[in-house]
């Protein structure tokens, strides 16, 4: 299948017809060129990202919830920060920190023995969630792969690919019997498969995965994907849903913060820069205030204004 017939930034879902496994591919093209721009990372540092965003998008798409999931490492190595996020409508953004250009991409090498973390947030969730990825391979994959083997979720693998033209992945997810009986997310065959089926299910499509090739993953289009990998089986391929570069930060964000900083700081900023200017981490886009900008936020007209507004 020619190159022309992907579909560029995009997540698309497929189920197998007979298990209850799901999968998910996904494509970052022009999204990750915008979250790239006015960035200049080094290789190994730029793909460590662009496997992270992908992550937290393929992560993302396997949840029901309102808001925002995020992968962070950090830590004390030449990597010392890196935040990926993706929210429930596949809006994705990150950033890298480093203090030097490195060759290596094992994270535990990139972050000093960092640590990776899992944060899943939103409005229709009782409380935050947090959970601590251990860094037990040199790749972000093999780390996640062992978070959910270690804990009580459901069993899943990864496969992400990232270079300065796009980021790319493929996740694969075992469900519980009971979705194919109560049909949450997988079909109903008429023949159900024994336990012992569905675990010999599991076990072949994750090798049959791990012959998926980076380039092919970069390249080929998804139908061709999953004919290439799982040619006897029946896999029912979804509409892709798209993915996007979204960056969530505004003046009037900007000017909380500030606030919050208080007068007597903002004011003698002021004195000795002629100016205050805020960078937004995600975009880059530069948000500059003078004298006049700074006292007529300071204003009790306007904190009063604001407070009646949020």
């Amino acid at each position: 299948m020619s190159l022309a017939m992907r579909d560029p930034d995009s997540l698309h879902r497929f189920l197998f017809e007979r298990y209850p496994i799901r999968g998910h591919l996904v494509r970052l093209d022009a999204s990750w060129r915008a979250l790239l721009e006015r960035r200049d990372y080094p290789p190994a540092i730029r793909d460590t990202l662009g496997e992270a965003v992908a992550a937290s998008a393929l992560l993302a798409a396997t949840l029901k919830f309102d808001g925002t999931l995020s992968l962070q490492l950090q830590g004390q190595g030449p990597l010392y920060l890196l935040v990926a996020q993706c929210t429930n409508d596949l809006a994705v953004r990150g950033v890298a920190r480093y203090r030097e250009a490195v060759d290596s991409r094992d994270l535990s090498v990139l972050s000093g023995k960092g640590q990776l973390s899992v944060t899943v947030e939103g409005q229709d969730l009782p409380q935050r969630y947090q959970g601590v990825v251990p860094l037990a391979g040199p790749r972000l994959a093999e780390c996640l792969q062992a978070y959910f083997d270690q804990s009580e979720q459901l069993p899943t693998r990864l496969w992400l690919h990232a270079e300065e033209a796009g980021a790319y992945g493929m996740l694969l997810q075992r469900l519980p019997v009971s979705a194919m009986e109560q049909g949450n997310g997988a079909p109903s065959p008429r023949t159900p498969p024994s336990p012992e089926e569905i675990d010999d299910a599991w076990r072949r499509v994750q090798l049959l995965g791990d012959t998926l090739k980076p380039e092919e993953l970069a390249t080929l289009s998804e139908r061709t994907i999953l004919r290439r990998l799982f040619p006897e089986d029946d896999v029912r391929l979804f509409e892709p849903a798209p993915v996007f570069f979204r960056c969530r930060c505004s003046r009037e964000r900007v000017i909380n913060m500030l606030r919050a900083l208080g007068s007597d700081d903002l004011r003698a900023l002021l004195a000795e820069r002629g100016k205050v200017e805020v960078r937004c981490d995600f975009c880059n886009r530069a948000y500059e205030f003078d004298a006049v900008d700074v006292e007529h936020f300071l204003s009790p007209q306007a904190t009063s204004g604001s407070e009646r507004r949020h």
